[in-house]
C-alpha cells in the first residue's frame, strides 16, 4: 500500500540496478541503469508499475474490459494488453493514428494477446483530442452494450493513481542504492506523459529521498516545466502531501527531442548502437534511445559533474525498434553486418 491506495503485486522487483562498467569508463561518469526492461509480462516496461494500480482499481470498481489510448505503437497499450490477459479483462486501444501498412512491433504483440486495437482516421477538420474523446466514447458504448463493463486508463498510465507506480519505484531504488554504497545519486529519466518523472519527483520531495532527478524530455511540451507543477499540485492534492514546490524545482532537459515524438533521428540511432555494442543492453528510438543520446552527448561535453553517480531508468519500449519508419533506417545502415556467403 502507498498513500492509502492499494495495488496488485505482480511484478518481479526490485528490478536490477548494475553499473555498466565499460560506458562508464569511455564517458568518464560513474554511470549505472535501472532494468524495468525486465519486468516480467509484455516484454517488459515501465508502464507495469502504473498498471499494478490500474488493475487492482479496475477489480474494485467490477470492471471486465481495460481501454486505453496513445500511438498506434502504444507501449503503455501493450503492457495494458498483457495484464489484462493476466488477470481475464478484455483490452482495447484507441489511437489517432493511421494504420501504418504492416501489423508489427506492439500491433503485432496487441493482437498475440488479444487486445482490439482501433486506429482512428482524421478527417482535415477535428482536433485530434476530439477525435480521440469521440472514439473513446464511442467504443465503450459498443462494449458495454455488449455486457461489459469498461475501465478507462489515461494515455501513458499518467495520473494521479498512476504517478504511484514510481513513488513505490524511488523507494525501491533508494534502497538498492544504500545496498550498494552509491554516492551521490543523480536519476535520469525519460519524459514523455511524465507519470514515471511525476513519481519519482513526488517520491524525492516528499521522502526526503537523497537523490537528484533529471527528466529528458522526448517531445515537444509548450510548457514542461509548468505542465509539471500543475501534475504535482494534482497529485499533492489528491494525497495530502506536504512538500512545495515551484515549476523551477523540476529539472527537464528538452535539448534532446528533435523536434518530434517517434521520430527518426541518426543521433539516436547512434546512441543505440553503442549501448548494444558496448553492453549487450538494447534501447529503443522513442524513448531510452533519446535519454542515453543526451546522457552522451552531455557526458562527451563534460556538461555531467564528475561527482554524481548516474542511474538512469531503462523504461523499456523495445518493440519500437520494429516499427516499419524506425526499423528501415537501421536496416539501412546495418546492412554491412549481412554477409551472404
Amino acid at each position: 500500500m502507498t498513500l492509502g491506495r492499494e495495488k496488485v503485486c505482480f511484478l518481479n522487483t526490485p528490478t536490477p540496478l548494475e553499473q555498466l562498467e565499460t560506458v562508464s569508463r569511455e564517458l568518464g561518469i560513474r554511470f549505472y541503469m535501472k532494468r524495468d526492461d525486465l519486468t516480467n509480462y509484455g516484454t517488459g516496461g515501465n508502464k507495469l508499475r502504473k498498471l499494478e494500480y490500474f488493475v487492482k482499481d479496475a477489480q474494485d470498481r467490477g470492471a471486465t474490459m481495460l481501454l486505453t489510448v496513445g500511438g498506434a505503437q502504444t507501449n503503455h497499450g501493450r503492457l495494458t494488453a498483457a495484464v489484462a490477459a493476466r488477470y481475464g479483462f478484455r483490452s482495447a486501444i484507441v489511437a489517432v493514428d493511421p494504420y501504418p501498412g504492416e501489423i508489427s512491433a506492439n500491433l503485432l504483440l496487441d493482437g498475440i494477446m488479444g487486445c482490439q486495437v482501433y486506429l482512428v482516421r482524421e478527417d482535415g477538420r477535428t482536433p485530434d483530442s476530439q477525435l480521440l474523446q469521440d472514439a473513446v466514447a464511442r467504443v465503450t458504448k459498443e462494449w458495454e452494450e455488449n455486457g461489459e463493463r469498461v475501465y478507462f486508463i489515461p494515455m501513458g498510465g499518467s495520473d494521479e493513481l498512476g504517478a504511484l507506480g514510481y513513488y513505490d519505484c524511488a523507494l525501491e531504488l533508494d534502497a538498492q542504492i544504500r545496498e550498494q554504497g552509491i554516492t551521490n545519486p543523480h536519476i535520469i529519466v525519460t519524459v514523455g506523459s511524465m507519470g514515471t518523472y511525476m513519481g519519482l519527483a513526488t517520491a524525492i520531495a516528499n521522502e526526503h529521498l537523497d537523490m537528484k532527478l533529471t527528466g529528458i524530455g522526448i517531445m515537444p511540451y509548450r510548457d514542461i516545466a509548468g505542465h509539471a507543477l500543475d501534475y504535482y499540485e494534482r497529485v499533492k492534492k489528491t494525497y495530502g502531501l506536504e512538500a512545495v514546490l515551484k515549476a523551477e524545482d523540476f529539472h527537464i532537459n528538452t535539448d534532446f527531442d528533435y523536434g518530434a515524438y517517434n521520430n527518426p533521428v541518426e543521433d539516436v540511432r547512434k546512441a543505440i548502437y553503442y549501448m548494444g555494442r558496448k553492453e549487450g543492453i538494447i534501447l529503443d528510438p522513442c524513448y531510452t534511445g533519446k535519454t542515453f543520446n543526451a546522457v552522451k552527448k552531455l557526458a562527451e561535453r563534460g556538461e555531467l559533474p564528475k561527482e554524481d553517480s548516474y542511474i538512469m531508468i531503462h523504461t523499456g519500449g523495445i518493440p519500437g525498434i520494429y516499427t516499419k519508419h524506425h526499423r528501415s533506417e537501421m536496416e539501412v545502415e546495418l546492412m554491412n553486418y549481412m554477409h551472404i556467403i
